[in-house]
């Protein structure tokens, strides 16, 4: 077998009302999705999406010709072009993908099969008011979710746990919660000031008196000293790596013991195969591993995929938050938006490969690429 063509489309999806973003200061009015199509000679085609490829049409010499189930290889292949252009991780993702059609089982099988359903958690994306964000924590649980991530300014703590309060008074233990200060990593030209070690401490332990399951992204995603010590020091569990670039800084963060949960996305960070590793090894050390998952539905499926492969959990992020976020919205591009079922689970599609049905508006966009 052979790849004989890797085409690429672009969509974008209006939002009207625009989604405001807490990590975004700009509204954003539209929601772009880049396609990755892997075509072999045998017929098989592989799907998958996550960062937007762009450049990818210098380095595609570098696939086409290749057996696509030579996955190591590939992966080796995009981490060289990784240094020199952009993160072309949703191409690993539609060669898992052609993989898992050849093999007539789903890629989580591929990946260990430890389980095929993993508890949801709901990840919100918007700042809202306290009472804004008690309400909508209702209707989260009342829609089945087990758990809810809210995030919050680090430039207004006490505004954020106001915030988490209410939400504990409204819900009581029926969610379990998590929070994120999105201080990881920047939109381009944010320059305003982190939170230092001390500061984040403090708010970890103000999280810890309402029972907050973990902090994600408190500090610098370079910081691995920081995070080690509040990892050591506080009483809530420490998130991160959700965008590490590569498989070394990862290995480094787990060197360091930075993280309680480790959250590289495989269509963003690391790609399927080296978030596997990581997975594996946090795992073997009592950590967590549940991945970063804010693309669209495919980049979601592939997370899914891994997560539910290698047993990771104990949720799984899915991005929703009603009316500005909603599964919709977020998977414009597939026939069918993935849901959670009324105990809250996401389950691992039993078709083989991805389990990716493609949107009539997306499939007509690969037909026409070049």
């Amino acid at each position: 077998m052979q790849i004989t063509r890797i085409r690429i489309a672009r969509l974008e999806h209006p939002l009207d009302p625009p989604f405001l973003a807490a990590w975004d200061r700009e509204p954003r009015r539209s929601f772009p999705a880049t396609l990755v199509e892997v075509e072999t000679d045998e017929g098989v085609r592989g799907i998958g999406s996550g960062d937007t490829m762009d450049g990818f049409a210098a380095f595609t010499h570098l696939f086409v010709g290749q057996d696509p189930l030579r996955i190591a290889r590939h992966v080796r292949a995009i981490e060289t072009v990784g240094f020199h252009a952009g993160r072309y991780w949703p191409l690993e993702a539609a060669l898992w993908d052609v993989a898992g059609q050849v093999m007539n089982q789903p890629v989580a099988v591929l990946f260990g099969g430890a389980a095929d359903a993993l508890p949801a958690y709901a990840s919100t994306g918007e700042r809202r008011s306290p009472l804004e964000r008690a309400e909508s924590a209702v209707a989260i649980a009342e829609a089945g979710f087990r758990a809810m991530k809210l995030r919050i300014d680090r430039t207004r703590i006490d505004e954020g746990l106001a915030t988490v309060r209410a939400i504990r008074d409204a819900v009581g233990d029926r969610l379990e919660l998590m929070v994120d200060v999105n201080a990881g990593w920047r939109m381009a030209g944010d320059t305003t000031p982190g939170l230092d070690v001390v500061s984040a401490r403090r708010l970890a332990d103000s999280l810890a008196e309402l029972d907050v399951l973990w902090l994600e992204e408190p500090l610098d995603g370079a910081d691995l000293r920081g995070h080690a010590t509040l990892r050591t020091a506080g009483r809530v569990r420490i998130a991160g790596g959700e965008m590490t670039r590569t498989m070394a800084e990862l290995l480094a963060a787990l060197d360091a013991d930075a993280f309680d949960v480790y959250q590289p996305d495989v269509v963003l960070a690391v790609g399927m195969l080296r978030a596997r590793t990581i997975a594996e090894v946090a795992l073997a050390r009592n950590r967590w591993f549940t991945p970063h998952t804010w693309t669209n539905g495919i980049g979601l499926l592939a997370n899914l995929h891994v997560a539910a492969g290698v047993g990771g959990g104990p949720y799984l992020e899915v991005p929703y938050d009603p009316p500005g976020w909603t599964p919709d919205r977020r998977d414009f591009v597939l026939a069918e938006p993935i849901a959670v079922d009324r105990d809250g689970l996401i389950h691992v599609p039993s078709r083989p490969g991805l389990g990716i049905e493609l949107s009539l508006a997306a499939r007509a966009a690969l037909d026409a690429s070049r």
